[in-house]
């Protein structure tokens, strides 16, 4: 498939260079660049949450048959209405 894109004349003048220096063309030099970078971006590792869990005796008696407002509020140091 053809296809066109701009590049900055530097750009362009310094990937012609690196393809004649490397015995290859241009359009082989590109196809390498953009294999290289998409793979590179498969390989990111994903973002995965930490394990924040904890170890205890479960809901503290207070809180057993409290609301999830409620709970929040003496977590915030909302006095009990």
């Amino acid at each position: 498939m053809k296809t066109t894109i701009e590049l900055p004349d530097s750009l362009l003048d310094e990937a012609r260079e690196a393809a004649r220096e490397g015995g290859t063309t241009l359009r082989e030099l590109v196809e390498q660049g953009l294999r290289e970078v998409l793979a590179r971006r498969s390989r990111r590792e994903r973002f995965r949450l930490r394990d924040a869990s904890f170890t205890g005796q479960g809901m503290q008696p207070e809180f057993q048959d409290a609301s999830w407002e409620e709970v929040l509020d003496a977590g915030y140091g909302v006095p009990p209405s």
